[in-house]
């Protein structure tokens, strides 16, 4: 297998390359804490490791390419939105791939939530590719709100060698506070 030392990160597209149409912002959010000198936030970017596919390559292109970044992963950032169950092609693909070839932890974060202490409840907004391997506890997941100190700390500390509990891990209170999100 590759070397692993990236962070996949997945999300809705909805077709679309508008920022304020799809979950593309959030990427686009994570990208721009990462290259902030003041932010300390820090991951390999699996989606930089590998030549750039055009959006008129063909489909079994782009899933070469996906296949090959996964590969390249010690985990996946799952950004998880109002759409994102209703993505059918690239969302399931990835998490599927993911989880059942390449065995990396999801770091499933959720835009529009300020703390994550129930996971479960938030089922109505998983992709049923996820739903599925959560139900049969073949994934283990981690659970946060899109949150930039959150996420760090979770890309840091969860990989291929070092998984999260359960298909449902969360942060405690405890964790929140110390990323200072109050709750």
């Amino acid at each position: 297998m590759a070397y692993r030392n990236g962070t996949y990160i997945a999300f809705h597209a909805g077709g679309t390359t508008d920022p304020t149409a799809s979950d593309i912002r959030y990427y686009r959010m994570l990208k721009a804490w990462h290259e902030h000198d003041d932010i300390e936030f820090q991951f390999i970017n699996s989606h930089d490791k590998v030549a750039a596919v055009r959006d008129s390559s063909t489909k079994e292109t782009l899933r070469r390419s996906l296949m090959e970044r996964l590969n390249n992963s010690r985990n996946m950032v799952l950004i998880i939105g109002p759409t994102t169950r209703f993505d059918t092609d690239w969302v399931p693909f990835e998490i599927e791939y993911a989880v059942d070839h390449c065995k990396i932890p999801i770091i499933a974060t959720y835009t529009g939530f300020s703390s994550i202490f129930r996971p479960a409840l938030l089922s109505e907004l998983w992709p049923p590719a996820f739903s599925r391997r959560i139900a049969s506890g073949t994934v283990f997941a981690m659970h946060i709100p899109f949150k930039q100190k959150a996420i760090d700390d979770a890309i840091s500390q969860f990989d291929h060698n070092n998984l999260p509990q359960s298909p449902l891990w969360f942060y405690s209170l405890e964790a929140h506070r110390s990323f200072g999100i109050n709750v």
